[in-house]
């Protein structure tokens, strides 16, 4: 695997900074140590991949993010090899709070060293304050050779990038019963056409019970309830209009009530508003409001419905027993291209890691969440994913998790960050999915772009 975190000493120098020896011939008075960190000696025996980020005595970071309970056990975990090659104490805090709180902390004076930043959006917002610093040579360069440029754009505010990827989700997903598929014959559409046949025959052939329907949604998310559909929308934007109108869309210069917009709406409620196709096990469409997303496709295995849109950690729902493979009890496919022959075209979500300041240990620390060894590390123990090239697909938990960092790293794919994350939050994070609830719910479709396009700032 391959790491960087030593840069050239000129660059390093022109910039002020030198990284702390990774020899015990080093002289921390000659280092040029700026943290507080010396040279902590010689690396351990089994610290070989280690050696680039230095050794350090008494130097701690401060990590700070969104993630909790067991992901945040499964993190630490990720991170005690670098702490006990480096001797840099890492302390991890996560909060449900964090877009409120890192606001505060920042406005304080109080800045974690490093934060885990859920959304490009926040991102640049949070460095809208000034309080972030740019991305050492180190960490980019690790972008450069791991990561796709698309992902190092959502990383970069302007002309300066700022944050490296850090995990990462597939959305689009369409999750199946294969034993259902292969007793009725069905087989996985590759088009959207073929996916609008597959739905009709299977109303038409109907299932075990009343309560039957093909498809099977939730919406309900708390706060937050109606983000499932904009997953819908997105997916949908991407494949019948392109990367290009999905970015204008995104910046603002596509309205929703642009004929590109509505077509991918009027697409979505073919399905989401149709009474021979909705609800399966749960209602009519007005059920997809009040449905909780997590419990939706589990209909799937009481023969309620056939098929569920969501993402790739929709896999952490299925219960305990439910073997998730090809020939397993649930499987998925991605929604379909337009055209068969189009390449992949997903849209996702991820993380990005930003500094808020420039010591020799945060920055040590910011280099290996980019690299390679960390990405290898932390999917290897399992429940996430990461569009890191270096990643060796084989090390995800799960064959999901390997199908989707395949398509992530497949050369022909065009990913595209969840639109909603990115507009601006009265948009994305309110009058979108507000709109999306409204929509299932009976209200009609002009009306519904209307008020969204009236959210823009």
């Amino acid at each position: 695997m391959k790491r960087r975190f030593i840069a050239p000493i000129a660059a390093l120098a022109a910039s002020g900074i030198l990284l702390a020896g990774c020899s015990s011939d080093s002289d921390p008075e000659e280092s040029g140590s700026t943290g507080g960190s010396t040279d902590g000696g010689d690396m351990a025996a089994g610290c070989e991949d280690y050696a680039d980020y230095g050794t350090f005595d008494g130097a701690a970071v401060e990590l700070y993010g969104t993630i909790s309970g067991v992901e945040a056990d499964q993190l630490n975990q990720s991170l005690d090899q670098f702490r006990e090659c480096t001797g840099i104490e890492v302390t991890y805090n996560g909060s449900d709070e964090f877009e409120t709180e890192i606001n505060v902390r920042v406005e304080g004076g109080n800045p974690p060293d490093l934060a885990i930043i859920p959304q490009p959006g926040l991102l640049q917002r949070v460095v809208g304050t000034g309080a972030v610093v740019a991305a050492p040579e180190a960490v980019e360069a690790n972008v450069d050779e791991f990561w796709s440029e698309d992902w190092k754009n959502y990383g970069t505010v302007g002309t300066t990038f700022y944050a490296a990827p850090l995990m990462a989700s597939v959305k689009g997903w369409v999750w199946y019963s294969p034993t259902e598929f292969s007793d009725n014959g069905y087989e996985v559409p590759t088009t959207w056409d073929e996916l609008m046949t597959l739905t009709q025959t299977m109303a038409d052939n109907g299932g075990s019970g009343d309560a039957y329907k093909p498809w099977c949604i939730g919406f309900e998310s708390g706060t937050a309830t109606g983000w499932p559909g904009t997953d819908w929308i997105e997916d949908l934007v991407l494949r019948q209009q392109g990367p290009d109108v999905y970015d204008q869309w995104v910046a603002g210069d596509v309205k929703f009530s642009d004929p590109e917009i509505k077509e991918a709406f009027e697409s979505f409620g073919a399905i989401a508003t149709n009474p021979d196709y909705i609800n399966g096990g749960l209602g009519d469409a007005a059920s997809i409001v009040d449905t909780a997303f997590q419990e939706a496709g589990l209909q799937i295995l009481e023969g309620n419905c056939s098929l569920h849109h969501q993402a790739s950690f929709y896999e952490a729902q299925w219960p305990e027993g439910t073997t998730v493979a090809e020939d397993g009890d649930i499987w998925a496919f991605l929604t379909p291209n337009v055209n068969a022959d189009d390449g992949a075209a997903v849209t996702g979500g991820g993380e990005f890691v930003a500094a808020f300041n420039d010591k020799e240990e945060t920055q040590a620390l910011q280099a290996f969440l980019s690299s390679d060894t960390w990405a290898n590390e932390r999917v290897s123990i399992g429940g996430v994913i990461s569009a890191n090239k270096g990643l060796d697909p084989a090390n995800a938990s799960s064959p999901i998790g390997q199908a989707s960092i395949e398509i992530l790293q497949g050369e022909d794919t065009t990913f595209r960050f969840d639109a909603s994350d990115l507009m601006p939050a009265e948009v994305g994070s309110s009058a979108f999915w507000t709109g999306m609830n409204d929509y299932v719910g009976g209200s009609s479709l002009d009306s519904v772009l209307t008020d969204i396009d009236n959210a823009w700032p």
